[in-house]
């Protein structure tokens, strides 16, 4: 059985209890080296296969393996599996290859929940994800979707906003935006939610401080309708009141 489980942002309280018993009967953990030291307090003495970031597919095969071996694998992936992480590599290679593995996806609460609800109520209406970084998508095509966005007026989550190799994604990912969107926007900004270092902040879009924002920021634009009140960042569903 390989169980591909996501473990949440960050800290265990923001775990289900299906991910935490999950890796509990887990007889082999994988996962990035990360988010393995994250769930270290629930893996205790089990053995553990880590790696470094590009490494995804030789994860996954090593987690295959195991598990065709008869071993109780979980696969770690941060906030949701099904949400930028490796569910969905898992079961194309599964299929693709047909191995004979039994695969079971645990769901976890995903950076842009987590942002949400630590920045007020901003996901109430229409939104989208839509990560910045070109390592497995084109460039190209990522400015379609963040244009598309802005001119169907979303709430757009942006994942993967900024990193030292990526430093002008974000600004070109606003730029793209602006013929569509209102200079005082809302826009939310949390960094390493529910870990240690968490930060939060507030701004419009017009004031947005690019240089604050790294790989472990989600960036939450607001719509039309977004506002700030006491602190929180609040789209309105559309109720009369």
């Amino acid at each position: 059985m390989l169980t591909v489980v996501g473990i949440g942002p960050g800290s265990e309280a923001m775990m289900t209890e299906q991910a935490i018993a999950a890796i509990r009967d887990a007889d082999i953990i994988v996962g990035y080296k990360t988010y393995t030291h994250l769930v270290k307090p629930l893996i205790k003495d089990k053995e553990v296969i880590k790696t470094g970031m590009c490494k995804e597919i030789e994860r996954c095969l090593v987690a295959i393996e195991l598990a065709e071996q008869g071993k109780k694998v979980a696969m770690v992936c941060s906030g949701d599996a099904g949400i930028y992480g490796m569910a969905g590599l898992i079961l194309e290679i599964v299929t693709r290859q047909q191995r004979q593995v039994e695969v079971r996806v645990v769901a976890g609460i995903t950076a842009s929940i987590a942002a949400s609800a630590l920045l007020g109520a901003p996901l109430m209406h229409d939104f989208c994800h839509i990560s910045l970084s070109d390592l497995l998508t084109p460039w190209e095509v990522i400015e379609k979707r963040i244009q598309a966005a802005a001119q169907a007026d979303f709430v757009v989550c942006f994942y993967n906003p900024r990193s030292r190799g990526r430093d002008e994604h974000l600004a070109r990912a606003f730029a793209l935006m602006a013929p569509w969107t209102s200079p005082q926007t809302p826009v939310g900004v949390v960094k390493a939610a529910n870990r240690k270092k968490e930060e939060k902040w507030l701004t419009t879009f017009e004031e947005m401080d690019f240089e604050r924002v790294d790989m472990t920021s989600l960036v939450i634009v607001g719509n039309k309708t977004t506002y700030i009140s006491n602190g929180l960042m609040i789209t309105p569903r559309g109720y009369v009141l």
